[in-house]
């Protein structure tokens, strides 16, 4: 380290400019590129990258230093995550770390990330708990669904778009299943909607269709899933497989846009009404912010329309984040974790992809979004999801306190 910090004397005094290239704002990103079908890592790495590029060619922060992006992979495993959190917050000049789409590994890295005090912005992750905690000053901060925002989301398209009255629920036993759990019970009351029954499964199961069948029989005339890829293609293969009287429309949580779903369903998909939540689409979308965001896909990962933007939400949420925390290192004037932490919280109006935020976070609102930003789409054959609908428009995050 002195070798090091030597070198970067000599080079400044030589080339400032130089030296303060050399001498990167680090920000790590923690997530499952070894789950091997997942694609929401790597979407939310597009999102990072594509903003860090512009930061960059705008001059970076800090009088010039460029940002870099450092990568770890927690395999969806939550030990793996809490080893790899340590080893990101012990690199200097690292100023925050992004999450990946497993909840139950952030929600069970809080105690870690308020011991080490270092910002853990979540780009996907939906259960409550990730924001909605005791832990003061909190240092998490998202840019993304809230499960109690699906919930409700979920029993009004069920009437709206199925005169549903009765749903049944399928949930994975976590802390993400439990999370949804609680927020479709808060929902229901004045709704009209009753739950016939709720099943859980485990994480590695290898049929859901009894429980399916269970909730079918307790007279469910919709299903509201809560899974990711593996255990969603499983059950649409297997409704897919019945007497069309007996499948039931399915209303899924977006943790199957996180991966390979559309592929290992197959031609199943088209045989089961399968609607999935969001929060943005590229398709349709005609703004500048848009505009530019996709021609960098195409150029940096040759991803050539907005339909084919895998994992969407991941790209869309980690571009604003990234400028975000940007906007907070300028902020802060340094790399202080406890500075930028505190410059999140008091950032002025940004015009970003997915909307104008006049205050992104606040005190009491780590959530940059709000339940206005939920809409629902459908899967193509062609691995493509298409908005139910136009998209509801942008707004200013709701003002209320989380907890």
């Amino acid at each position: 380290m002195f070798v090091l910090r030597l070198a970067l004397l000599v080079l400044w005094l030589w080339n400032p400019q130089a030296a303060l290239a050399a001498n990167p704002v680090l920000i790590g990103l923690d997530a499952e590129f070894g789950h091997k079908t997942s694609t929401s890592a790597r979407a939310v790495q597009q999102g990072i990258e594509i903003a860090i590029e512009e930061i960059n060619q705008a001059g970076g922060v800090l009088g010039g230093r460029p940002l870099k992006l450092v990568t770890r992979d927690n395999r969806s495993i939550t030990a793996v995550g809490l080893d790899n959190l340590r080893e990101l917050a012990a690199l200097p000049d690292l100023v925050g770390v992004f999450g990946g789409k497993f909840s139950p590994v952030y929600v069970e890295s809080l105690p870690v990330v308020h011991e080490l005090g270092i910002p853990l912005l979540n780009p996907w992750g939906s259960a409550d708990q990730i924001t909605d905690h005791d832990y003061r000053p909190s240092y998490t901060f998202r840019l993304s669904l809230k499960d109690g925002w699906a919930g409700p989301a979920f029993i009004a398209f069920a009437q709206k778009q199925h005169k549903a009255q009765r749903l049944g629920v399928l949930l994975p036993n976590t802390a993400w299943g439990r999370s949804n759990q609680a927020a479709l019970q808060r929902a229901l009351p004045g709704t009209g909607v009753s739950l016939v029954g709720q099943r859980w499964y485990n994480w590695g199961d290898t049929s859901l269709i009894a429980a399916y069948q269970e909730l079918r029989a307790a007279g469910a005339q919709a299903i509201v899933l809560v899974a990711n890829e593996t255990e969603g293609a499983i059950l649409v293969k297997e409704v897919a497989a019945l007497p069309e009287a007996q499948r039931l429309p399915i209303i899924s949580h977006w943790g199957v846009t996180g991966g390979d779903f559309a592929r290992m369903c197959g031609d199943a998909l088209d045989k089961v009404d399968f609607a999935v939540i969001q929060t943005y689409s590229f398709v349709g979308q005609t703004g500048p912010t848009a505009r530019r965001v996709l021609a960098a896909l195409k150029r940096r990962f040759g991803i050539d329309s907005a339909e084919a933007v895998t994992s969407p939400v991941g790209v869309a949420h980690a571009y604003d984040l990234t400028h975000l925390l940007a906007m907070a290192i300028r902020k802060a004037g340094s790399t202080d974790r406890r500075r930028i932490r505190d410059a999140l919280e008091q950032l002025g109006p940004y015009d970003g992809l997915l909307q104008r935020y006049p205050v992104p976070f606040t005190p009491t609102r780590h959530d940059a979004l709000s339940a206005r930003n939920v809409f629902f789409a459908r899967y193509t054959a062609a691995d493509h999801l298409i908005p139910i609908g136009p998209p509801r428009p942008p707004s200013p995050p709701a003002g209320s306190p989380a907890k």
